[in-house]
């Protein structure tokens, strides 16, 4: 029987696997590349992971410095990580740990104004499921108010998905209201879904997106511990992925 000439669907997931590896050698020879012309190699951890907020970092540092994030494995075999495959003598230091979530920075700028500017540098940001809270969130008494302002009640179309969410409200003069105190998360509680959708509806934000600087190699010291890379545990309490969002592959 003839084949049918009609549109097949074709699924948009397939990759050509010779363009994935045309772009992963590309990608290693890239930072090859500035493992060269740049003075120091960081490595560093994302808490809390949030693509536009890496995207920012990249900005103000273009033209001084290039920061990679994305397929541990690939930036690992562009550095080597023993120190027959190494590219340059001692990158080994840096390949190793290169594992789960971190990411490499290549600069000229001395490692004491590098330090301090990703230690300034904290976005905050609304937590979600699975973050560890960092403190109490407790409703007062009274009308239920958006970031805490009260000239921004809560409209009472608003209730009924307020008490979904688990507050106990009841609308008077048409605002969702509390007629006693109530907790909507306490610090070191996992948060679930509900929580964090309530903290957002009132613009509590519990997470800060920050880079973790672990420390940077250069031909003269080796390896120079700063910060060092947070542990399992951590990675898991500060939802390093940033609680399902996909790492930005943008190396």
């Amino acid at each position: 029987m003839a084949k049918s000439k009609r549109s097949q669907v074709v699924s948009l997931t397939k990759t050509d696997k010779r363009s994935t590896k045309a772009a992963k050698a590309a990608q290693i020879e890239e930072i090859k590349s500035h493992a060269d012309s740049e003075k120091y190699v960081w490595v560093f951890s994302v808490g809390n992971m949030r693509n536009a907020a890496l995207k920012d970092v990249r900005q103000r540092w273009k033209g001084s410095g290039r920061l990679f994030f994305g397929r541990a494995k690939v930036m690992a075999k562009a550095l080597g990580t023993t120190p027959e495959e190494e590219h340059r003598p001692g990158l080994h230091a840096v390949g190793r740990r290169l594992s789960g979530p971190v990411g490499l920075f290549f600069t000229s700028t001395p490692p004491d104004e590098v330090t301090e500017w990703f230690r300034d540098f904290v976005k905050p940001d609304f937590a979600r499921a699975g973050n560890i809270a960092p403190r109490d969130v407790i409703l007062p008494e009274g009308p239920v108010v958006m970031y805490n302002d009260p000239a921004s009640p809560f409209p009472s179309s608003m209730e009924p998905q307020l008490r979904k969410l688990g507050l106990s409200t009841r609308l008077v003069k048409g605002v969702p209201t509390l007629t006693q105190p109530q907790i909507v998360c306490k610090g070191g509680d996992r948060l679930t879904s509900e929580q964090t959708q309530l903290l957002k509806l009132l613009g509590e934000r519990l997470a800060e997106f920050k880079i973790r600087m672990a420390g940077y190699w250069s031909e003269e010291d080796g390896w120079v511990e700063v910060d060092g890379l947070p542990d399992p545990e951590e990675y898991a309490n500060t939802s390093a992925l940033g609680g399902g969002e996909e790492i930005d592959d943008e190396l």
